[in-house]
């Protein structure tokens, strides 16, 4: 018995799925594998190349949009802001946001100063007890 579906009603089962969200696609996927692997692997290259499984690039209900971010790995400090329309507001908010990315390069530079000092510390005690250990006796020839 062969079933036949046609690419209408396919991308209409599509739309349908992704109304569920990546969960619904997960599971179908799974359950496809479960019932009939050629199938489970023909889901999962349609997911693949229809770009559902892409996160954060591309476009559709899972990736991130400019209204939530950005796309493609662009976080939304790194993209310029869009104009509130006060020259004053707008210029506050720029060096605002310059002076908390400069705080923050200033902070991961003290957790590195911290980190090595931490390092250091810990392999000069180490010596020191190498150092200070009596020498191991020697095994007795056999």
């Amino acid at each position: 018995m062969a079933i036949y579906i046609g690419l209408e009603e396919f991308m209409v089962l599509a739309a349908k799925m992704d109304e569920y969200g990546r969960g619904g696609w997960i599971a179908a996927t799974v359950l496809a594998f479960w019932a009939f692997w050629p199938l489970g692997l023909a889901l999962l290259g349609f997911l693949a190349f229809s770009g559902r499984l892409r996160g954060g690039c591309g476009r559709g209900r899972w990736h991130n949009t400019e209204a939530t971010g950005g796309g493609c790995g662009r976080g939304k400090w790194n993209r310029a802001a869009p104009t509130s329309g006060n020259a004053a507001f707008d210029d506050y908010r720029a060096e605002t946001l310059r002076r908390l990315e400069e705080e923050q390069q200033q902070f991961r530079d003290y957790l590195e100063r911290l980190r090595r000092a931490k390092d250091k510390a810990e392999f000069d005690q180490f010596m020191a007890d190498r150092r200070n250990a009596s020498p191991a006796p020697e095994p007795p020839p056999i």
